[in-house]
């Protein structure tokens, strides 16, 4: 067989294991070692791993991961997610779907220091998912939005899958945080549109709250501000040149305990909870990411991400019908992966490809453009039926809602993200514009 052949064939199997449930670490070292063995035999595959994990996990770029993986932890525990959601609603929740909104609003502001989208779903689930249900939202509606809000974690920096993009592709992570940013806000604006354009044919699936006083607004604002400040602080520091994103990841972990201890949320005991959660976390991450490192050598024995460039790039089509289907691609792939798996799986092999096609653009730009691309075609994924991982966890707290009910309930938010893809695809400027200005 030839070495695409094998590669393909070897894809395939990967994709069956992942689809059977197997552990994705796992799945990538064992298709990825027999795929190696196949092509060069064992005793170079022996080889190969005698050192390849710890050079793949011992990059000074990698210990961000961590580090913003701690800081959501910190997050969680203080109980912003409850200060987050109580801002939001307080400005919105007497409008038809104000409660809906701000939960959208909590979601994107929770991303900013969460950077896990199925974290930023569970958590605001849990705030949010009672005063819908007390207001009588639909069970559609409730589930659909917090779905759908919870893909801002991955979306909104800091982003852990941007951070992977960025360590994969040999990127800046500062500017591909900062070329997030715009997409981001477009997303979230695009959700509470789909919201207000659902309530407004259904008016009862999202009844107004009451309305907040001025002061009460102003209030949520001042308990809000200790986010404002960790997230400008990360953020503004890293932009700025202050500090690298590892340093910049560290700043936002520690003001973050600082706030979780102030606040009354986090002891010794809620310490210990996080740093081991983190280790978990990370262990699975760092795990992922060795199996990878072998199933992507296994594909560049095989020679296929060359070839599959180089005959991709001679075909014919034009560049944008090639990232179109690239696109649709990771959309179907969310279906059935999480979006950490489909980045170390795919990029290795459609990276090449995208930076043969003429865009218009300089390389880094083109590189920086299609990765916010990718983002929110895998964020999208993770809640495209029938297997939307956002989807699956948000209705196991939600179970009086039949999954059916939720799965339609993203359908408005899908046709939003389909929407974001197309602008963003169609002028790239959206994304690299900020990059331009403060270049």
């Amino acid at each position: 067989m030839s070495g695409m052949a094998i590669s393909l064939l070897m894809f395939g199997v990967l994709l069956a294991l992942l689809m059977l449930g197997v552990n994705v670490g796992l799945s990538l070292l064992l298709v990825g070692g027999i795929g190696y063995v196949w092509v060069s035999g064992l005793e170079p595959m022996l080889n190969y791993m005698n050192t390849a994990p710890y050079f793949a996990t011992a990059s000074y770029s990698l210990s961000v991961i961590p580090l913003f993986v701690l800081m959501g932890s910190f997050a969680t525990a203080s109980g912003l997610s409850t200060g987050i959601f109580n801002a939001a609603a307080a400005w919105l929740g007497h409008r038809r779907g104000g409660v809906a909104m701000a939960a959208i609003g909590a979601c994107a502001a929770f991303g900013a220091i969460c950077g896990s989208s199925l974290a930023t779903a569970a958590t605001m689930a849990h705030v949010s998912l009672p005063e819908m249900k007390r207001l009588n939202y639909s069970g559609r509606l409730a589930t659909g939005t917090l779905a759908a809000g919870g893909t801002l974690g991955i979306l909104i920096p800091p982003s852990v899958v941007l951070v992977i993009y960025a360590i994969l592709t040999e990127q800046s992570i500062g500017k591909l945080f900062l070329a997030a940013m715009v997409p981001g806000i477009l997303a979230a604006v695009g959700y509470m549109i789909a919201i207000s354009i659902v309530v407004r044919i259904d008016p009862k699936a999202g009844p107004a709250g009451p309305k907040a006083t001025m002061a009460q607004k102003i209030q949520t604002i001042l308990e809000l501000m200790p986010v404002v400040i960790v997230f400008v602080v990360m953020m503004g520091g890293m932009y700025a040149g202050f500090f690298t994103p590892t340093e910049g990841a560290a700043v936002g972990a520690a003001a973050t305990a600082v706030i979780a201890y102030v606040r009354g949320g986090m002891r010794t005991k809620g310490l210990i909870e996080c740093l081991l959660g983190t280790a978990k976390i990370t262990a699975m991450i760092f795990l992922i990411l060795i199996g990878a490192d072998l199933f992507n050598a296994f594909l560049a024995i095989t020679q296929m991400p060359t070839q599959a460039a180089n005959a991709i790039a001679e075909s014919g089509f034009s560049p944008m019908v090639i990232l179109a289907l690239i696109l649709l691609m990771f959309i179907a792939l969310g279906c059935v992966m999480d979006s950490m798996s489909m980045i170390l799986i795919t990029i290795p092999v459609l990276f090449p490809i995208v930076m043969k096609l003429d865009f218009g653009m300089t390389p880094e730009h083109t590189a920086i453009w299609f990765g916010i691309l990718v983002l929110i075609c895998v964020e999208t994924g993770l809640i495209t039926p029938p297997f939307g991982l956002n989807v699956f966890v948000i209705n196991s707290l939600a179970p009086e809602v039949p999954m059916s009910e939720s799965f339609r309930g993203v359908l408005p938010f899908l046709m939003s993200d389909f929407i974001r893809v197309l602008i963003l695809a169609t002028f790239p400027i959206i994304t690299i514009g900020v990059l331009k200005l403060l270049s």
